[in-house]
């Protein structure tokens, strides 16, 4: 039977192999195994389930030349299964080198475009971000456009308004990718309101580098090593271009684009901030080892609402501006800066820096939605009522839209909008759109939208605003006991971090003075809340617990305020008379009871125990005085019982806060006000708002009205309106009495039992 040594079976070509004088030299199951290896290259032409024998030897050959050769190569001095670990480690090394390396990068995909773009801010924007920044531009937008251009390629300072939504923070981060790819800056920081709002900036500038077509199509030297990552941003380390790393730095807080030659953002560093965070020190060393800092600084939005209602929060911002971020470029440098900011109170943070006469060298500027309102006030109001008909009755806005387009020429006469391309879908103009927002809230319409807020309403009360306390300074020096000042009081806060502790000055009539208060340990800067304090008791006595670190910070703080002589104005050297300790925070009640006991100053020191006394709350004035007590107003000093042998006194916190706001709502010079040490008011922003920190609810109940304090909002600092508190109740003790609550006591005359039996006969 005849056979084609180019179509055989397997089993014929094994039977074939192995009929030769040189017997089995072949199974088919190791023919099986050279099949799979060589594949189609053995098969037989038409047939993939043959083999050709030509092709198999042929094959066969091969193989075995390739055996020598590698065998010729083998390392030095390995032979072996050595050897073959060997070929097998340089193999997977060659392979993972291969997978490390980026490649040739893709071509520019349109180098025009990228020319134009270099210098042109509104071109880079318009066209490799045409879906963020789909609407006409308005000329307010121009304006920033063209201050972003200039802080951007020649320097300066500016600070610009802008109404909320108008896509500031938009612009802020895309201004950070054009300085960046195209090599203006090499180190930009990019600023925030705070951490979380700074870290969501960097995310959306991330998304871009890594997903936008446009983007990554003319920027293959930024874009190409950052997509090579594939999401994997733990390769960065180890990403190589042509050999050589790529250096890219890829975190939470920065971006650190690839070092790639010829590319003119090879390096270039982004970082982001909170501004309340750590910008001291920010700098970054290149591969090169040069130590670059920022040269350009995009401060987004610097204040958040609960900073804005805040005078010292304020005042804390405004100095991190001057001093941390306005050296953040580095000795005998200066920083480029542009700042956008919405105005959202008077005399807050930005109604501050847009300011030419506070801070001219930002070159303040407001921006609004509205120059200028429509002149029919009539068609408005009637507009107005239509409009709240409509979404009374479940029907939203339809009818008031209907009602506008009825009448829009007439109602539109006199309105210049700064945006008219800005309204909602089912909206008819940019008037439409603000006139609505202005009827929603028309106080948050100015203050959002039209970076102009409305003066703030008063609640019809006597209490006063944080910077009305701050600007009741009286000329005195810190410290300094006025002259006719006969009770000189303390009174120490008692917190696990820090002990608060206020100094008061007062006269027989009330009138007071607060001369000295602070924290044990010095915090050493204007603003700070008990959350955030870094110098705390625990640090100042590391090997102590909780207990022994109280008694550690009393005993430094009474020796510096208590065991001291205090400088009178007449020169006169005087004591404080009474120092009474918070007893009630925590464990901290038996520590507080034993330094009273040991301390040297035990005369002058008394624990105390505030009491919240509601309306329906027994009064102090009701408690049956016993033999051994002594009484005041709203206090009282029990009779010692129990393992505690040192006298406390107990008083009503509802009362002495509406006592001591009332004397901080006299005004200066009358008999029994109050007022703060100092020429300025800004160095007690601080105090003030512990003082406002609480408001007060007016409640009924078992026939009285009573005055009930509540935080304004939960966390709040209070400590130092407890210290004034405790000052004013320690001024009572010693004998300060207000016109009209003094109570005095009827003389009774003392009757002998003998005399009261006469009487009886």
């Amino acid at each position: 039977m005849a056979i084609d040594p180019r179509k055989l079976k397997p089993g014929e070509l094994a039977r074939l192999l192995n009929s030769t004088p040189l017997g089995e030299v072949i199974s088919e199951r190791q023919l099986h195994r050279h099949r799979t290896r060589a594949g189609f290259r053995v098969a037989a032409d038409g047939d993939a389930g043959k083999v050709d024998l030509f092709r198999y030897v042929a094959w066969l050959a091969t193989t075995r030349h390739e055996a020598i050769a590698n065998a010729a190569d083998a390392p030095e001095g390995l032979t072996g299964y050595d050897a073959m670990k060997e070929r097998a480690r340089l193999r997977n090394a060659m392979l993972s080198l291969s997978g490390r390396d980026i490649g040739d990068l893709p071509p520019v995909a349109d180098q025009a475009r990228k020319e134009r773009a270099a210098r042109d801010f509104r071109f880079f924007c318009e066209a490799y971000f045409p879906q963020t920044f789909h609407l006409k531009w308005s000329d307010d937008h121009l304006k920033v456009i063209a201050k972003i251009e200039q802080a951007v390629l020649e320097g300066g300072l500016f600070a610009m308004a802008m109404p909320r939504g108008s896509g500031k923070t938009s612009l802020c981060e895309i201004a950070c990718l054009w300085a960046l790819v195209f090599g203006h800056r090499e180190f930009v920081a990019l600023v925030g309101s705070d951490e979380e709002h700074a870290a969501g900036m960097l995310e959306s500038i991330k998304a871009e580098l890594e997903n936008s077509e446009i983007l990554g199509g003319d920027f293959p030297e930024v874009c190409h090593p950052i997509r090579s990552l594939e999401g994997i941003h733990q390769r960065a380390s180890g990403q190589l271009y042509q050999g050589k790393q790529t250096h890219i730095g890829w975190t939470a807080r920065e971006i650190v684009l690839p070092t790639i030659p010829g590319s003119a953002a090879s390096g270039a560093i982004i970082r982001v901030a909170g501004i309340t965070g750590r910008i001291r020190g920010m700098k970054h060393k290149r591969v090169d080892g040069v130590s670059v800092r920022p040269s350009l600084v995009l401060i987004d939005d610097p204040q958040t609402d609960e900073s804005a209602r805040s005078p010292s929060q304020c005042a804390n911002r405004e100095r991190i501006l001057a001093g941390a971020i306005l050296g953040m470029a580095g000795p005998g440098r200066k920083i480029a800066g542009l700042m956008t900011l919405t105005v959202v109170r008077p005399d807050d943070l930005a109604d501050r820096i847009l300011d030419r006469d506070k801070h001219p060298q930002w070159q303040g500027e407001r921006t609004k939605m509205v120059y200028s309102f429509p002149k029919n006030e009539k068609i408005w109001a009637e507009y107005a009522r239509v409009r709240a008909e409509g979404l009374r009755a479940d029907r939203g806005s339809i009818d008031a839209t209907a009602f506008y387009g009825k009448h829009r020429t007439a109602m539109d006469e006199g309105a210049v909008i700064a945006w008219p391309e800005r309204f909602n879908h089912d909206e008819l103009s940019a008037v439409q759109h603000a006139m609505n927002l202005r009827l929603q809230n028309e106080s948050a319409f100015f203050a959002e939208y039209q970076n102009e807020p409305l003066p703030e309403v008063e609640v019809a009360d006597d209490l006063l605003s944080a910077d009305q306390i701050a600007a009741k300074v009286n000329g005195h020096a810190r410290g300094l006991v006025p002259l006719g000042c006969s009770h000189l009081t303390m009174f120490v806060d008692v917190q696990g971090k820090a002990l608060f502790y206020l100094v008061a000055a007062w006269e027989d009539d009330f009138t007071g003075h607060i001369i000295d208060y602070g924290t044990e340990p010095d915090q050493k800067q204007a603003y700070f809340t008990l959350r955030d304090v870094r110098r705390t008791l625990g640090a100042a006595s590391p090997r102590a617990g909780v207990e022994g670190a109280i008694y550690g910070g009393l005993e430094r703080l009474i020796e510096a305020t208590v065991a001291r002589e205090w400088r009178r104005d007449d020169g006169a050297m005087v004591r404080i008379d009474r120092c009474l300790i918070d007893a009630n925070w925590g464990s901290s009640t038996d520590v507080v009871y034993q330094f009273c006991r040991q301390s040297p100053h035990a005369s002058v020191l008394t624990p105390s125990h505030g009491r919240y006394v509601g309306a329906s709350s027994l009064p102090f004035s009701d408690y049956k005085r016993k033999r051994g007590e002594r009484v005041g107003l709203n206090w009282r000093v029990p009779i010692v019982t129990g393992k505690r042998a040192v006298r406390h006194v107990l008083f009503d916190t509802n009362y002495w806060k509406s006592f001591v706001h009332a004397r901080l709502a006299v005004p200066m010079g009358d008999p029994g006000g109050l007022s703060l040490f100092g020429q300025k008011p800004e160095p007690h922003r601080l105090l003030s708002e512990h003082l406002t920190s609480e408001y007060r609810v007016r409640t009924e109940g078992r026939g009285r009205t009573v005055d009930e304090w509540k935080l304004r909002v939960e966390g709040l600092d209070n400590h130092w309106l407890d210290g004034l508190v405790g000052a004013a109740v320690a001024a009572s003790m010693q004998g300060a009495v207000l016109f009209g609550t003094d109570a005095r006591v009827s003389n009774r005359p003392r009757i002998r039992l003998s005399a009261i039996r006469g009487d009886r006969r």
